[in-house]
């Protein structure tokens, strides 16, 4: 009796006993690991969530074809979008922020990473600036790249714009800047504020000589950026959803404790109440641009 009951209490004890998981030769092997998709191929839709085929977006206007989202469109290819083949001539592509104060405030880090975004991206800075012919008629652009620290505003940023829109004044040529932009550059401090206000002088002057300003805003365009030339345009267009703000909804939400309208600070609620002039979905990008040039000539502009 008594070895029975010791050995159901073996039994019972085991039933609760740890025990070590049997290898499995094959999920040890090729079937546990993950599968992945070589890297570059498959680009992500931050509205829907799909992962797309890098080629069909890049082919597709940089839209989701899921969804009809869009994705942020890299500098040269929105030139390439927009300009008559071949008639794209780039401006200031050797400036950066070492010809001006490099690194000001000695900021940990930073220089490395201007460097590894130059390598990634083939940028010297976050914006391309230039002039162009878009179906015949000439302009001065400047395109915001996201991909280089988010376009934020730094010293080179700003000595590009306000270049670009001083020679705009000189030759007479209207002046259209697509915008992308997480604001003014930390990392620099007062030398990106500074720039806030050299970009909005140098467009006031243009402005001042007859000049025409285009402001196109792209998802997103904030901070610094938005208070300063973006919200200059004589003509302001924007891309469907775009958010367009100084503060985001998430820091106004967090220092107001409330929660904001639906769709607050995009492009379609600032349309509504009057902040911008029309929003143009990206198919239709370069023949909205054109008539506006056109028109620009015919009431006595030079272009």
């Amino acid at each position: 009796m008594q070895g029975w009951k010791k050995g159901a209490k073996m039994r019972l004890q085991n039933m609760f006993k740890k025990t070590g998981e049997r290898e499995n030769p094959v999920r040890k092997g090729r079937l546990r690991r993950r599968p992945e998709a070589p890297e570059g191929l498959l680009k992500k839709c931050n509205k829907c969530g799909a992962a797309i085929l890098s080629e069909e977006v890049i082919n597709g206007a940089y839209i989701c074809p899921k969804c009809h989202g869009y994705f942020r469109v890299p500098a040269y290819k929105r030139i390439e979008m927009i300009a008559d083949e071949g008639s794209f001539e780039e401006w200031d592509m050797d400036l950066d922020g070492m010809d001006g104060p490099p690194d000001p405030l000695q900021f940990k880090g930073y220089s490395e990473k201007i460097k590894k975004l130059r390598e990634q991206t083939g940028l010297k800075e976050a914006v391309v600036t230039g002039r162009v012919k878009i179906n015949g008629k000439q302009a001065v652009i400047g395109v915001c790249d996201g991909r280089f620290m988010m376009a934020s505003m730094g010293y080179a940023v700003g000595e590009k714009i306000t270049r670009a829109v001083e020679r705009a004044t000189n030759e007479n040529l209207p002046v259209i800047l697509f915008t992308c932009s997480g604001g003014a550059r930390m990392q620099e401090g007062l030398f990106s504020l500074m720039q806030m206000a050299k970009t909005t002088a140098a467009i006031e002057k243009f402005k001042d000589a007859g000049g025409l300003f285009i402001s196109y805003l792209t998802n997103p365009t904030t901070g610094g950026v938005s208070a300063s030339f973006a919200s200059l345009g004589d003509i302001i267009i924007a891309e469907p959803g775009a958010l367009i703000c100084f503060a985001g909804p998430r820091v106004i939400e967090q220092t107001i404790g409330q929660k904001l309208p639906e769709g607050f600070q995009h492009s379609e609620f600032l349309l509504e109440h009057g902040m911008i002039d029309m929003i143009v979905d990206r198919k239709d990008m370069k023949q909205t641009l054109s008539k506006i040039l056109k028109m620009h000539v015919n009431t006595g502009g030079e272009a």
